[in-house]
């Protein structure tokens, strides 16, 4: 088997754990441990996984003038992705959650024309307008739960965007990135500057969980979210992001919505609306047409 195909693989079991993600995250918090405080113990659980890991891997370490860079990376990787992600989705549903971070492609899209300088394509930028529309649409409609204000369902869904904007933009800086350096050597230290930068939101509330009347089964889906949602799908980004191009990475974002809303409505814990799906295909539409030629240009 081709190390492409392997990539490609890699990216489908992403997309699986993030897709189960949505709800395991939303049972877990804010009833039994608040959004930040959640981060905090998902960022320093990996960074204590991938630093263990490292002290077996022989590699070059990094570079003085690459720290920099990878702080950036982080900020934008870890910090904020993480940091406005969670916090979303304790204020979202699952299935709007999924759909928003669709985006993500069309985000992609347009940091790397800022950033690679890759030439702008009208129908590209056609697409960018109809898949943000279709975001704009779920942002301030999308709420269909009556656990949330149509107020907090906004935000929810707004900081869910960002989030997406913030994992665009750092697929797009990593990419040179961990192609110079060995995989462990690159994520421990993306951890260590991240957790670096959660800490002040999360110590507090991370502080205030009564870890002893907790469930069993909520320890699990923590550990699952720490070890799998963190550690596992960020090294198979990572070893993805050396066989392909940032754009196809994010194109298995497509698959997140889909896997989301099916254990979503299994498991009972959100449910469909004409604006979610009238949304979700503008969106989808939106990031066909900006990722068409790319993913041609892939295959």
């Amino acid at each position: 088997m081709s190390r492409r195909a392997l990539a490609l693989i890699a990216l489908s079991i992403t997309a699986l754990i993030y897709g189960i993600t949505y709800t395991i995250a939303k049972e877990v918090m804010p009833l039994h441990i608040k959004p930040y405080g959640f981060i905090l113990l998902r960022v320093l659980g990996a960074t204590a996984i991938f630093w263990f890991i490292g002290l077996f891997v022989k590699a070059k370490g990094v570079e003085k003038s690459d720290y920099k860079k990878i702080a950036l990376a982080a900020f934008f990787g870890v910090g904020l992705n993480m940091l406005t992600f969670f916090k979303g989705l304790s204020l979202t549903t699952p299935i709007s959650a999924s759909v928003i971070m669709v985006t993500s492609p069309i985000l992609v899209f347009i940091f790397s024309n800022l950033l690679l300088k890759e030439k702008l394509i009208l129908r590209k930028i056609i697409g960018v307008i109809i898949g943000l529309f279709g975001a704009v649409i779920l942002i301030v409609y999308g709420n269909s739960s009556g656990q949330n204000s149509p107020n907090i369902s906004i935000l929810g869904n707004f900081l869910v965007f960002v989030n997406a904007a913030s994992y665009g933009l750092y697929l797009v800086l990593v990419k040179k990135l961990i192609i110079k350096y060995n995989p462990i050597i690159f994520v421990k230290w993306l951890y260590l500057f991240g957790l670096l930068f959660v800490t002040p939101f999360g110590l507090q509330e991370l502080t205030q969980v009564q870890w002893q009347v907790m469930p069993t089964s909520i320890y699990v889906k923590a550990a699952f979210v720490v070890v799998f949602t963190t550690c596992i799908t960020y090294l198979f980004n990572l070893f993805a992001l050396t066989k392909l191009k940032p754009t196809t990475v994010s194109v298995f974002i497509y698959l997140q919505p889909v896997i989301a809303s099916i254990y979503a409505l299994i498991v009972g814990s959100d449910s469909l609306n004409m604006i979610k799906i009238s949304a979700t295909l503008l969106i989808f539409l939106g990031v066909y047409l900006v990722t068409k030629q790319a993913d041609k240009s892939t295959k």
